[in-house]
């Protein structure tokens, strides 16, 4: 027995349990045979409402090959009998099943084609999107008022159907990706109360959310995506036009531009939705011919094969080699570039804007019809795979099961064949794609023949040095150059490297040690390389970006010679690698007041419910944007202010990312906190102390904060899992934490020290903002007032964040004995001093030596803490330089003496960041910077330990 009749018995056994069969024709029982050898989805459609069988033969369904028109008269006319909410979501999701068991059978069957599948899918999920938010919105004016502008027009709700949905071409188990609008702001009319029109709208679209999103007994009706709105997850869930208009003109992206492309609107015909439209189209469609766009599509290709690399993702018909995405790209290339003069791209289907490119010349159609056959044939392929089992998958089964259900539908009896075939297909497209997106900038190296031999050829050592020392090696240099290549050619014959491997190993490595040879440090940087190639010798893909991307290998010799710490990063993270393609990003790091929304464009690609790639992503994104704020930093293109300033600001990204994922997760679980709730308030801030605090974080720095509540937060939350409001801002903490700290396959996010808290580790995780304060007045050492010196809140909402910076100015403000002060001061530095200090009288420990970094941090904090009391403006900055310059401001510290505090420790600092980069620690040779170190030794005597005499005994 095959494992189609296996299949299709099992489930006929099961229904026959559920209904009488005998009451079939003999050709329905064999279509239901057939359907059910099949599908899963089908079948289970069938189990939950085994109705629908004899409604779809009775009525013809299965037979009829146009029914857009049925299906909006069929919804319109359940919805109007329907009067309650709960009832509307079942009602969505049975009428979704059922007409989706008609697509699928009729395209399992061979009763209907491709174009009719996606013209029905994507019909059947404009009605459900359309009339449900209608009867939504009726009812939502009836309860709270109706919209109006402030000129009393009547304001309705509009949708935008992104991607495929957008194009009408919506495969069978897709997502929706969706953004809602309105046209004007004004006030609702006739509710009890006066609501805002956007209040109005975004309790709408939630609601409009949970009928198709929600999962019920009856499932879901769509995933639904809201994540393409501007601001992405961070911005309103709803805008007005006018907002829309002027984030699209000022900060819309290239992404957003391609996202664009297919936008739709949904939603009633008035003169609004003509207005939306217009609106748009500038930011679409350039006036003028935009070859930037090829560029732009080039790097998000980079992305998804880095994605496709970084999953290890096998036999993807869509984002792999020659996969759909590569013909959408095809297409909306030519939209971006020319839509603009050619209102014939301006169309949001694929195949017309295929077949456009026909009609303008634009592209040979022998080319064009190559990407429509294949088009056809990998979106039958796709729509096939998700029929099985309605399931959102683009990879091709791994079960026998599967397998034969696949080639049956689409007509294959060997799955030798049809891989062959599909193989063939995707290498056509992957050609046609690189005939209009791709790279032919390669450049030709040339290569000395006697390197070439060195790893080819078996060579003995003193024929090799022989060679290697025509390239200014000594002989001891030669030798250990030479053995560095043969252990590393003797470890790939003990790999699996295969023939792909081997081969572009023979390629790339005569080409590496012709680069090697000419840096200044021959052996170190060979050394560095072969450790990262032997880290990704068996895995091809990164062996081929290296050998067809000069630039790229160029990028990677660059930074391994500048840094080991580099080139052991990207030896742990071979997917840093993709990073290299694009020079201009790798040595231009984000801007940083846009890390906050680049980390949010970056993590759309990542289901918001698969935690475990949401924390692989953000540790790769650290990596990413650290490999280029690094490599920036040694072209010199940022100074040592820009580093910290552009590490900080990446620090408080994540921060601020990681708090929104674990309090979605806790409002989950528990529901929201009582004293939250009415408002859009949090009541929950991180306090940044030390480097963070100070907008000095290094390479290697931890985050040291502390994590503070609302003062009053007495209740509980109104989740279905009800916990005491204190309870759940400890578990909010201890989520944040372990989403920092635990350890994937790309390492911890930052070691995160919550030691400054409070009564220290024995103290509550989070603290309540009054607390806090009682806590730094009555019993906090003066270390820990010194500590507050450098703190800032990274995050939080207003209110909480008010309070914070009022209670630390109050403390930093607070009277104190001089004398006192600097006993403590001092004596904390003595301990310090004693218990971290590495170096002995010959060396220097940047951190911990007289005339070191912590010197000249606890001047500053001594000045501020003896002057704030009277001079307010020094509490102002938390980070050294500006409390200097406020120093020197003040008539503290005259000019020369800011200059002297304010460059030394900069140059401190930029050597420790130099350190970090190559792999070494903090301690140098004592004459290095003996003079500059001598200077702040007197300041550090006649500003602090003058007022204290014993310390100077």
């Amino acid at each position: 027995m095959d494992h189609l009749t296996q299949a299709a018995d099992n489930h006929l056994q099961r229904l026959g349990e559920l209904i009488d069969l005998n009451t079939l024709t003999s050709e329905q029982t064999a279509q239901l045979r057939q359907a059910f050898g099949l599908s899963d989805f089908i079948a289970s459609s069938i189990y939950k409402q085994p109705e629908l069988l004899e409604e779809c033969f009775s009525g013809g369904l299965f037979e009829q090959d146009s029914r857009c028109g049925s299906i909006a008269t069929e919804l319109s006319e359940r919805l109007a009998a329907c009067q309650d909410e709960t009832k509307l979501h079942t009602l969505l999701r049975q009428f979704r099943r059922k007409h989706m068991l008609v697509i699928a059978w009729r395209e399992l069957l061979g009763k209907s084609d491709l174009s009719e599948s996606l013209e029905h899918t994507s019909c059947l999920a404009d009605e459900l999107i359309s009339q449900s938010s209608l009867w939504l919105y009726n009812k939502q004016c009836s309860e709270l008022g109706e919209p109006r502008s402030e000129d009393d027009v009547v304001q309705p709700f509009y949708i935008l159907a992104m991607g495929k949905l957008g194009g009408k071409e919506l495969n069978f188990s897709s997502d929706i990706d969706l953004i809602f609008t309105f046209p004007e702001n004004g006030e609702t009319h006739g509710g009890r109360r006066e609501l805002s029109n956007q209040q109005f709208f975004i309790r709408l679209g939630q609601r409009v959310i949970a009928a198709l999103n929600q999962a019920t007994v009856d499932g879901f009706v769509f995933r639904v995506d809201m994540r393409l709105r501007p601001f992405g997850e961070s911005g309103p869930l709803v805008m007005s036009f006018a907002a829309f208009e002027d984030y699209y003109q000022t900060q819309g992206r290239d992404w957003e531009r391609y996202a664009m492309v297919k936008a739709r609107v949904l939603g009633p015909q008035t003169p609004y939705k003509d207005e939306l439209e217009t609106m748009l189209r500038p930011f679409v469609f350039r006036r003028y011919i935009d070859f930037s766009a090829i560029q732009s599509l080039r790097q998000m290709k980079a992305m998804i094969s880095a994605e496709v690399r970084r999953k290890g993702l096998k036999d993807n018909i869509k984002l792999g080699a020659g996969g759909i995405r590569e013909i959408e790209f095809v297409a909306q290339a030519f939209q971006l570039i020319r839509g603009g003069r050619e209102p014939l791209l301006q169309q949001k289907g694929l195949r017309q804007t295929l077949r456009a490119l026909i009609t303008l010349d634009v592209m040979p159609e022998t080319r064009v019809n190559t990407l429509l056959e294949s088009y056809d044939f990998l979106r039958r392929t796709e729509n096939v795979l998700q029929q099985i089992d309605d399931k959102q998958t683009q990879t091709l089964p791994d079960n026998d099961l599967d397998k034969q259900r696949l080639i049956t539908a689409l007509g294959y009896e060997d799955w030798g064949v049809f891989y062959q075939y599909l193989s063939q297909v995707m290498l056509q497209v992957n050609q046609e794609f690189d005939w209009v997106v791709g790279e032919n900038d390669q450049e030709d190296s040339d290569l000395d023949s006697d390197i070439t031999e060195l790893w080819l050829h078996d060579l003995e050592e003193d024929e090799a040095v022989t060679v290697l020392e025509k390239f200014a090696l000594n002989s001891e240099d030669a030798g250990k150059f030479f053995r560095v290549i043969t252990d590393f050619k003797k470890e790939t014959q003990r790999r699996a490297v295969g023939p792909r491997g081997r081969e572009n190993l023979k390629k790339l490595m005569p080409l590496l040690t012709c680069k090697a040879l000419a840096k200044d440090a021959p052996v170190a940087l060979i050394e560095r390389l072969v450790e990262l190639l032997t880290s990704v010798m068996t895995r091809t893909a990164y062996l081929e970006l290296l050998n067809e991307n000069h630039g790229a290998l160029k990028q990677l010799v660059r930074l391994c010679d500048a840094s080991p710490r580099i080139a052991a990063q990207l030896a742990r993270h071979p997917i840093l690698l993709d990073e290299l393609l694009d020079p201009q990003h790798l040595y231009n790091p984000t801007p940083f007041l846009e890390y906050k929304s680049d980390l949010r464009q970056y993590m759309l690609r990542i289901p918001e419910e698969d935690m475990e790639q949401q924390m692989e992503g953000l540790r790769q994104y650290k990596q990413i944007q650290r490999l280029r704020i690094s490599a920036a930093d040694i072209a010199g293109a940022l100074p040592l202010m820009k580093v910290s300033d552009h590490l900080t600001y990446l620090g408080e990204a994540i921060m601020e990312y990681v708090v929104n994922i674990a309090w979605q997760q806790m409002i989950e679980k528990y529901g929201e906190p009582s004293n939250l709730q009415g408002t859009d308030r949090r009541g929950f801030a991180v306090i940044g102390y030390g480097k963070l605090g100070g907008i000095e974080l290094g390479y290697g720095s931890d985050l040291d904060v502390v994590f503070l509540h609302d003062t009053e937060v007495s209740g509980y939350t109104n989740g279905k899992k009800e916990i005491d409001n204190k309870q759940f801002y400890l578990r909010l903490g201890q989520r944040i934490l372990h989403l920092f700290s635990t350890r994937t396959s790309s390492g911890i996010l930052y070691e995160v020290d919550m030691r400054l808290r409070p009564q220290g580790d024995s103290g509550l995780l989070v603290s309540s903002m009054a607390a806090f304060e009682q806590y730094l007045k009555q019993d906090a050492w003066t270390w820990e007032h010194q500590a507050l010196v450098r703190a800032r809140c990274v995050y939080g909402d207003a209110e909480i964040a008010q309070a914070f910076t009022d209670t630390r100015l109050a403390i930093l403000g607070q009277t104190r004995d001089v004398a006192s002060l600097a006993k403590d001061v001092v004596d904390m530095r003595n301990k310090m001093r004693a218990h971290l200090l590495r170096a002995d009288e010959t060396q220097f420990d940047l951190k911990q030596s007289p005339g070191g970094m912590v010197d000249i941090e606890f001047i500053a904090q001594f000045l501020v803490l003896a002057n704030t009391q009277r001079l307010p403006e020094l509490a102002h900055w938390s980070d050294n330089i500006r409390i200097f310059e406020t120093c020197v401001e003040q008539g503290l510290l005259t000019p020369a003496q800011g200059e002297l505090l304010s460059e030394s420790y900069c140059h401190i600092r930029d050597a420790a960041h130099r350190l970090t980069l190559n792999q070494q620690t903090r301690i140098v040779s004592a004459e290095r910077y003996r003079d500059d170190r001598a200077e702040v030794m007197a300041l550090w005597d006649s500003l602090v330990a003058c007022h204290y005499p014993i310390a100077s005994e």
